[in-house]
């Protein structure tokens, strides 16, 4: 009773307090920013994880931090009671930037574990871009808001002789330290200045976020500190384990706002980037034009029946699709290249307005991306799709390489393989094309030989070693152990080599369409290389030693050892162009199925996943698992099916996955692990959608395949710069909990005996119908021709 009561209280606050018995009935006229739940997994979030006041995409993405120091369970966290500060940047390998109102007795020089505020979730509300807190050790009630680059502040403050705002550049936020500050009195109503965020482990250069804060009223003085010491200043504090503070006075119920602008570029910069965005004080002007905007993103894609509940998570996850991977230039398109020896400021290109023509991007590990935002991005979002490809291209001019994980114009070299290249192809190969196709290729290329991505394991930053492409280019696998050296994190060859087999297919797509034939044979004849660790007596992908032998002991359940972030029994599935090969592989169809059914039925006892969150996932005991939808390597499995002449399995396990893992709305249950910047997100969005593309999106005509929906009708709004169809429609009559298998099926009104859907014919517009049972018609859609290609179908 407990827990229905704190669902119902937590919904409540996501949506807006004071709900009417009358309103709440009427939930499905809400519009789909209203369904928005920022709690969601918000008791387990990492530093990047929890959004409040925030758009889509934004530089800034302001919220209150419970936590700092950390970058896993840092950030906002639920069931802390205490808030640290309100912090802009909640980037992969960013933050800065952090503040807070207080009143009486200054205490900020001591830190933010002496100077932050209980405060309780009864008085707090959180909706998509907006968030309200009290801060009862103040009785500072804060409002926050935001444009892309600009977080807008609203404090209501109680009467006090002494009241502050501080700036604490003395922090460790999430993932880094803050090595220098520098803050600047420009006026009586507006400071500037900069942090110096120290480097980490991942992120091996500094990053310098810059600012610029205006205010609506005058502040009294202006004064710092120095290790942990109230230093009387002038006009300007400078150095290490500093901060500022402003102050004055205030009457009971009085009302101080602030501008808070950033840049990676100058403070000049981050000017540009205030008078620009947010020109005015209308406080709640901007939260209803954030409300608008992320509606409008959200309305892409407009669902009918289920629940309230699952309409909100739905919607959710879409919310998070559209997050974490932050925008990192300004407004005129200028940003911060961090790829050479030496910080340089670049310029994107501006197009006939004057405007920048695409944006430059943050974004963790392109890692599981093919499952995830390839499809859903490309489909529904194409022009954010040709930014970051663009953005990509820059680093590429810049650094030379295109990145699979770049933060704050660094690289990072995060994960493994060339998983930026078919994010890069399957955009291209639908359409989306507003980017130098040859210059792609070309970058993407050099990654797939030695000195590109394919030679780094993850943050391996000053060699080439730990990819092993000399030995895949050799011997057509990357052996594990390959060194009892460890040049990066994630050196781990056999997954390795099933990345680069995949990886080395979507290039081989590519160089067909620009006519390179020789490339389009030799990465064909590599992505035959995942056979190379088939272990035909096991029935399992196994390591190979560097002697060619098979490693021992065996265990396909035991974690990394060869497989990163997995195991041998969840990488096995993992040949996205070739499922057809692998079933070959694996004897027949049947044997096929009947070894990834029985894999489900064992998940199943452990809800496909490896515990209920991340520091669950950690644990040894629960990593031992066939399948784990909480991470990235096999969470194409449930589509695997359709591809071996049983559908109705797919249809059956997506809608147990999609039960299990990605149904809850609570702070406490979300994603089960590990959602990367909307990656996760994105896969909830596709299954619930009962569209998906295991080879995400790389076959010479992309196609997606089908599930079983989870709702009676989805209809995605296609962007007419890209696409010549007005939308497409998903109907499934007749669908309910009980009713998920798919009895038969039409497109454009012709009947449809296959399992799965051209993107052409989508993007053209039109209408799939299914008709849903609560018995599997195992006739449709199962004969061998009708299966989805492979590149052993071809």
């Amino acid at each position: 009773m407990k827990y229905l009561f704190r669902y119902f209280l937590g919904l409540l606050v996501a949506v807006g307090v004071g709900v009417s018995g009358a309103a709440w009935a009427q939930g499905a006229k809400k519009q789909p920013v209203d369904l928005v739940y920022p709690l969601l997994d918000a008791a387990n979030s990492r530093w990047f994880f929890f959004n409040s006041a925030t758009r889509p995409f934004g530089m800034v993405n302001l919220s209150p931090d419970n936590a700092i120091n950390a970058d896993w369970n840092a950030g906002y966290r639920y069931k802390l009671d205490s808030i640290k500060v309100f912090s802009h940047i909640h980037g992969w390998q960013l933050s800065g930037v952090p503040v807070l109102p207080t009143t009486g007795e200054f205490k900020g020089h001591l830190g933010a574990s002496q100077y932050g505020s209980r405060y309780s979730h009864a008085k707090e509300v959180i909706k998509a871009g907006y968030h309200k807190v009290v801060l009862d050790r103040y009785n500072i009630t804060a409002e926050l808001t935001s444009t892309t680059r600009v977080g807008f502040h609203k404090y209501t403050y109680p009467a006090s002789e002494q009241s502050h705002i501080l700036f604490d550049f003395s922090t460790f936020l999430g993932p880094s330290d803050t090595q220098k500050g520098f803050v600047r009195k420009v006026s009586n109503r507006e400071i500037e200045g900069y942090a110096v965020m120290a480097p980490t482990i991942r992120r091996p250069k500094t990053v310098t976020v810059f600012f610029v804060a205006v205010f609506d009223k005058p502040f009294e003085s202006f004064n710092g500190w120095r290790n942990g010491k109230l230093e009387k200043v002038e006009n300007v504090i400078e150095g290490e384990r500093t901060g500022a503070y402003l102050s004055f006075k205030t009457g009971a119920g009085e009302v101080r706002k602030m501008k808070v602008a950033i840049s990676y570029v100058s403070e000049e910069q981050a000017r540009l980037n205030l008078t620009t965005e947010l020109p005015h004080w209308d406080f709640e002007k901007i939260v209803q034009d954030s409300r608008t905007d992320w509606n409008e993103w959200l309305s892409r894609i407009k669902i009918q029946g289920g629940t309230e509940k699952q309409q909100s998570r739905f919607y959710t996850d879409l919310w998070h699709a559209l997050q974490g991977r932050r925008i990192i230039s300004d407004v005129n398109g200028k940003y911060c290249d961090m790829t050479g020896p030496e910080r340089r400021i670049r310029q994107i290109p501006l197009d006939a307005n004057g405007k920048p023509k695409f944006n430059h991007h943050n974004f963790d590990s392109m890692w599981g991306a093919q499952w995830t935002i390839n499809t859903l991005w490309h489909l529904v979002y194409p022009e954010v799709t040709e930014s970051f490809v663009n953005s990509m291209l820059l680093m590429y001019e810049d650094g030379g390489l295109i990145p699979r994980g770049p933060a704050g114009g660094n690289y990072t070299y995060v994960m493994t393989g060339a998983s930026s290249t078919p994010f890069i192809v399957s955009a291209y190969l639908k359409g989306i094309r507003g980017f130098d196709h040859q210059k792609a290729y070309e970058g993407m290329r050099k990654n797939h030989f030695p000195g590109g991505m394919m030679s780094k394991a993850g943050y391996e930053h000053n060699t080439f070693k730990g990819g092993g492409i000399e030995y895949y280019l050799e011997r057509g696998y990357v052996p594990h152990p390959m060194t009892k050296k460890r040049y990066g994190f994630h050196q781990d060859g056999s997954t390795q080599t099933l990345e680069y087999a995949y990886q080395d297919y979507t290039l081989a797509q590519m160089a067909q369409k620009l006519g390179k034939q020789d490339d389009y044979a030799l990465f064909m004849k590599r992505a035959q290389n995942y056979k190379n660790i088939w272990n035909p007596e096991l029935g399992w992908m196994w390591n190979r030693t560097l002697d060619g032998k098979w490693g021992e002991p065996i265990d396909i359940l035991r974690y990394d050892n060869g497989w990163e972030e997995g195991n041998a029994a969840q990488f096995t599935w993992f040949v996205p162009h070739d499922v057809e090969g692998l079933i070959q592989l694996m004897g027949s169809r049947e044997a096929f199925v009947t070894k990834l059914n029985t894999s489900f039925e064992k998940a199943q006892a452990h809800d496909f996943v490896s515990g209920k969150s991340h520091d669950k996932e950690t644990l040894e005991h629960l990593r031992r698992v066939y399948i784990n939808y909480g991470n990235q390597p096999s969470i194409q499995t449930a589509f695997l099916f359709n591809y071996a002449g049983a559908p109705w399995l797919t249809q059956y396990w997506a809608r147990q996955v999609i039960e299990k893992v990605y149904s809850d709305l609570t702070p406490e249950l979300g994603y089960s692990g590990d959602e990367d910047q909307g990656l996760m997100g994105s896969l909830a969005v596709l299954m619930k959608t009962g569209l998906f593309s295991t080879n995400g999106g790389t076959s010479p005509k992309p196609f997606y395949e089908i599930s079983s929906p989870l709702f009676n009708k989805i209809t995605i709004k296609l962007n007419p710069k890209y696409y010549k169809g007005k939308q497409f429609v998903i109907e499934a009559k007749n669908n309910s909990y009980q009713n998920v298998y798919i009895q038969s099926a039409k497109l454009n009104q012709k009947v449809l005996n296959q399992p799965w859907v051209d993107h052409e014919t989508m993007v053209n517009g039109g209408t799939l119908q299914l008709i849903m049972g609560p018995n599997p018609n195992k006739n449709w859609g199962s004969q061998p021709a009708q299966a989805p290609a492979s590149m052993s179908t071809r």
